[in-house]
């Protein structure tokens, strides 16, 4: 039976624009005690959005990536800004990343990233019935959008440009979603 372990004394080690990195002590139930580190980001935590033109085509982005210093190919994602439900931040980066917005906004689930060592959130959206619109954002370059189509998601996953797990992930998610409620029609 699981036991969720005590914390105590946390201290933010260093704290920048982005993360907070913290210091933890951890006792398990069996008295073991570790000192664990976590990156505990400020904020609400993020949306990532699956924005499909229609029931085969996504839109997909080429942003770059500080991380791995290269364009990666990835979908649209963001903040959610303080008073925003994950659905109006995911509607807005919608908006401000690739010039449309969704009439119908589906919340697929969240995810964690690296859970062992990182506390961050991002909340999976499906956006279908897609119109034009667009609203300034806060990239520092405009974005290039290209279409891929679902059927073609084996290879995708394969492409060299899209690395970013959540992506992947949400691709398939979103190929599901979309095959169960055509059988649902």
């Amino acid at each position: 039976m699981r036991k969720k372990p005590t914390l105590s004394r946390i201290t933010d080690i260093a704290t920048t624009r982005f993360f907070n990195i913290q210091s933890m002590d951890v006792e398990f139930s069996n008295g073991e005690k570790r000192q664990y580190e976590r990156l505990k980001p400020p904020g609400n935590g993020a949306v990532l959005v699956i924005p499909m033109l229609d029931d085969e085509t996504v839109l997909m982005i080429y942003e770059y990536s500080g991380g791995t210093d290269r364009y990666e190919l990835a979908l649209t994602k963001g903040k959610i800004d303080d008073g925003e439900t994950p659905l109006e931040a995911g509607n807005r980066e919608l908006i401000e990343e690739i010039g449309y917005g969704a009439k119908k906004l589906t919340y697929m689930k969240s995810m964690s990233i690296a859970p062992g060592y990182q506390s961050s959130e991002t909340h999976i959206v499906l956006a279908q019935d897609l119109y034009r619109e667009s609203a300034e954002g806060d990239e520092p370059e405009p974005l290039e959008v290209v279409e891929h189509k679902l059927s073609d998601l084996e290879s995708l996953v394969y492409n060299d440009d899209l690395t970013e797990a959540r992506s992947i992930a949400a691709l398939y998610m979103a190929k599901e979603a979309i095959r169960q409620q055509s059988l649902s029609d």
